[in-house]
């Protein structure tokens, strides 16, 4: 067990960088979304 330090370090590293990850996914999908129904509201007013 001498090396159970290293493996939390790499256990939070790991998990740090998914729950970046689908940060970034998230706020993109948003941004996406708040383009698209601008768009369409565009789109309805110039009908």
């Amino acid at each position: 067990m001498e090396n159970a330090g290293y493996m939390l370090a790499a256990f939070i590293v790991i998990w740090s960088g998914l729950l970046a990850y689908i940060f970034i996914l998230w706020r993109t999908q948003a941004k996406l979304h708040r383009d698209i129904k601008l768009l369409k509201e565009s789109l309805e007013d110039n009908s």
